[in-house]
């Protein structure tokens, strides 16, 4: 009785949604898609929520007898990514226009969550005639909504690609065809690490939010289908990893990380050429690899500690076709582990630690009729994986590890 309920209340509300966007007045639009990914791969990887976010293969784990374990192939179906987006338009506020967006999915907030409804945006946006106002979840600038990898995988293309969303407050001012933005943001999914294990309590511990300066040229012209992009951003971190040392005594080290960005589009009638380039420290939060380490002891007595970022150099190429029904497109990427910029001898705090780089070539094709999708891709990704590891986190006797992964994703868009 409880549930007929409540769906009768939402078949209510979505009929009173529809009506209301009839008339042109203010109300919620839903859209979204069903999709179901099947994926096969060659050995056992580094991923997230049952292989569905692959990153890069795992590293070889020999038994007594030199086999390598993890040289085992896996396949897995799941529909994880489905998704649900509300778009809420309202009466002007303030002189502006305003919106909202809700939207959902149910890849879980865990493993052990996996088919859970999980967030992924909810933010309210005031615009002017030049100025924009953006409070809430959102993706973080350095992944830029108009200028990423079309991938069918869910990974998006990372961990060579920025792949993090977080509460935010943006300002974009529009000067003409230029764009600049300044974003101070928090953490909630895509955490940094530390001590205790990934945790948002490193960022606010600092009392200090991360901050984040793009500034970009996009020049559209919709009646030529062509589209021209350049743009660079900033972004600044600072870190607590502690409040008390193993010594019992109080603490406040910090650590800070600088991270670049460059992005780079081209959009003609019949092709797409999308590049990023990123010089990144500690980008653990962005899911890519690197981290930070303890650089020494200061106080060996009381536990005081100074810490040094780790490096990550990476950058990727996204070519893919413009066409309506069909769709051909080809992601390569690299990533490369810079180090620190001194010498360290304490606790690392670092995805892949004994990685030297990464690269992936990953070709796909898309094939759309109605609202009905079918996309395979092939996904090549290798991690070369060290022996030694020098003072400043340099990776070296390196042996490469390749995993090949073949992607099916059906979609249904609504």
């Amino acid at each position: 009785m409880r549930k007929s309920l409540l769906l009768l209340l939402f078949s209510v509300i979505l009929t009173a949604t529809s009506i209301a966007q009839d008339n042109n007045s203010f109300g919620i639009r839903f859209s979204g898609f069903v999709k179901t990914d099947i994926f096969w791969d060659s050995r056992q990887t580094v991923s997230v929520r049952e292989g569905h976010f692959l990153l890069y293969p795992m590293n070889e784990e020999l038994d007594a007898n030199g086999e390598d374990i993890n040289a085992k192939a896996n396949f897995n179906m799941l529909s994880i990514q489905t998704r649900l987006r509300g778009t809420i338009t309202g009466p002007d506020a303030l002189g502006a226009k305003t919106s909202g967006v809700i939207e959902g999915a149910f890849f879980g907030h865990t493993g052990g969550d996996i088919n859970g409804f999980r967030l992924r945006h909810a933010f309210v946006k005031l615009s002017w005639e030049k100025t924009s106002l953006l409070v809430g979840q959102y993706w973080h600038p350095a992944f830029v909504t108009y200028c990423f990898p079309g991938t069918v995988s869910f990974n998006t293309g990372a961990p060579f690609v920025p792949f993090t969303r977080n509460p935010q407050i943006r300002v974009t001012q529009k000067l003409g065809k230029f764009n600049l933005m300044f974003t101070v943001l928090s953490q909630l999914d895509f955490l940094s690490t530390g001590p205790d294990g990934v945790s948002a309590k490193y960022l606010r511990n600092s009392a200090l939010p991360a901050l984040n300066l793009r500034f970009e040229y996009r020049n559209v012209n919709t009646d030529e289908n062509k589209e021209f992009l350049i743009g660079a951003s900033v972004n600044f971190k600072m870190l607590t990893p502690r409040l008390a040392t193993d010594s019992n005594y109080k603490t406040s080290e910090t650590v800070t990380s600088i991270s670049e960005t460059f992005y780079l589009k081209l959009k003609l009638p019949k092709v797409t050429f999308k590049l990023q380039g990123i010089y990144a420290q500690d980008p653990y939060n962005w899911v890519m690899i690197g981290g930070y380490a303890v650089e020494s002891i200061s106080d060996p007595m009381k536990d005081y500690r100074n810490y040094v970022p780790i490096t990550t150099a990476s950058a990727w190429l996204d070519i893919h076709s413009n066409g309506k029904k069909w769709q051909v497109g080809l992601l390569t990427g690299y990533a490369q582990n810079m180090g620190a910029g001194n010498d360290f001898d304490g606790p690392v705090y670092q995805r892949g630690d004994d990685i030297a780089y990464l690269y992936r070539i990953s070709p796909r094709f898309v094939y759309n009729s109605g609202k009905f999708r079918v996309a395979p891709e092939i996904e090549y990704t290798v991690a070369a994986y060290g022996k030694t590891i020098e003072p400043n986190g340099i990776v070296n006797d390196t042996k490469e590890i390749g995993n090949l992964r073949f992607l099916l994703g059906f979609y249904y868009f609504f």
